[in-house]
This record gives structure tokens, C-alpha cells and sequence, in this order.
């Protein structure tokens, strides 16, 4: 079993993060999970191996995560919750990580990205004027990748249609390490101000951010 990491985010037990690095082939994970019949068809019409790799680990880190055998299922907007819990969670996946975030009080969002990809293309689609002026040449590409992650996290969180990433997010100036805080601001569509916590860590060539719980 694969399974990176499980860890308390606050000190009651709130809200708890899991990591789980997708080691196993497509037959040891479906194996190794206890996942419905109806969701483990549906997973089996998709086309690509990789992503049918995905979707059994974050169930086999859903086993991980949960005492009782839970059912994952998603709204018209995609959004993730559990059919027979009312804890609010959020899922994201490469080819080699999934990682999930559960908190039973507070929506949460969380994105990871392979630093092996080229971030180039997201300068232009979602970074503001300001936060393209903050960028460090020699570590852009890592930093365009943070960028990224925190700004679909706060997405997720918020669960609204046509948010505009350059406009309606903005992440406060940072320098890359290892991990550390964000602070993001969500400009609604009134000019409402909602401001959020994020925390991120990088591993393995990767990029994780999550949504940090509210007081």
C-alpha cells in the first residue's frame, strides 16, 4: 500500500489531509479497494489506464481516511461529497499523487501539479498584472505552478460558475521554499472580498495547496 501520508491540519480533528503515491498497478488497486460496484463500473469505461489508476487510489486513500466504507459521488458542477457522511471534502490528481482534504465544518479546496509540466500558458490565462510582476526568473516555472494550485484550490473551494482566475484571484507576493503559507484573496461578482489561508508543500517534483480551516 502506497499510502504517503494522513495528518491532522488543526488540533481538534477538524480537518485532516491525505496523500497517496500511486505505486501499484491498475489490478493491485482494485485489489486493494472496497470501492461500490456502481462507482467501480463506472471507472471502468474510462479509456485512459492512468485515470482509471487515479480514481481507484483516491478511493484506496478514502478506505484509508475512513473507518467505514464511504460513497463518493459528485454534483452537475463536479464537486465531490460523500453520499453517507456530511463532511465536506475536495480531491485532486497527477499521474503519480492523489490527496484529499476532509473537514466537517468548512468547504475546502486542494490542487497538486507534477513541476514537470510547462506553466508557461498560465501567465497569460490566470495571473493579474501584479502577480506577473512578482514572478522570480529563476524559479518561474515552480512558481507559476503554486500560483496555479492555490488559485484552483480557492476555485474549489468557492464551487461557483465562470470564476475569472486573473480578476477574481489573487494570491499575495511569495518566494518558492519547500512549503509554506499563501494568502488569497476571492473578489465575488458584487465586489464582495472574501480573503482565505492556504498552506503548500512541494515533494517529489510536486506541487500540493489546500485550503487552511476558517476560525
Amino acid at each position: 500500500m502506497a499510502l504517503l501520508l494522513t495528518k491532522d491540519l488543526d488540533d481538534d480533528g477538524h480537518s485532516r489531509l491525505g496523500v497517496w503515491h500511486i505505486t501499484e498497478s491498475e489490478a493491485q488497486l482494485r485489489e486493494a479497494t472496497s470501492i461500490p460496484s456502481d462507482e467501480l463500473e463506472e471507472i471502468s469505461f474510462l479509456k485512459s489506464e492512468s485515470l482509471r489508476k487515479q480514481k481507484l487510489a483516491v478511493r484506496a486513500l478514502l478506505d484509508a481516511m475512513f473507518e467505514e466504507k464511504v460513497y463518493l459521488s459528485h454534483h452537475d458542477n463536479g464537486k465531490p461529497y460523500i453520499e453517507n457522511n456530511a463532511v465536506n471534502i475536495s480531491i485532486t490528481h497527477t499521474d503519480q499523487y492523489v490527496a484529499v482534504i476532509l473537514d466537517d465544518r468548512n468547504d475546502v479546496g486542494i490542487d497538486c501539479e507534477s513541476l514537470d509540466r510547462d506553466f508557461s500558458a498560465v501567465e497569460k490565462k490566470a495571473l493579474s498584472e501584479e502577480e506577473i510582476e512578482d514572478l522570480d526568473d529563476e524559479r518561474r516555472n515552480e512558481q507559476l505552478a503554486i500560483y496555479w494550485c492555490a488559485k484552483e484550490a480557492v476555485y474549489k473551494k468557492i464551487s461557483q460558475y465562470g470564476v475569472d482566475f486573473a480578476e477574481q484571484i489573487e494570491i499575495d507576493s511569495f518566494h518558492p521554499r519547500g512549503e509554506g503559507a499563501l494568502e488569497a484573496t476571492f473578489i465575488h461578482k458584487d465586489g464582495y472580498e472574501e480573503e482565505f489561508e492556504l498552506r503548500y508543500m512541494t515533494f517529489d517534483r510536486h506541487v500540493l495547496v489546500w485550503t487552511e480551516e476558517e476560525d
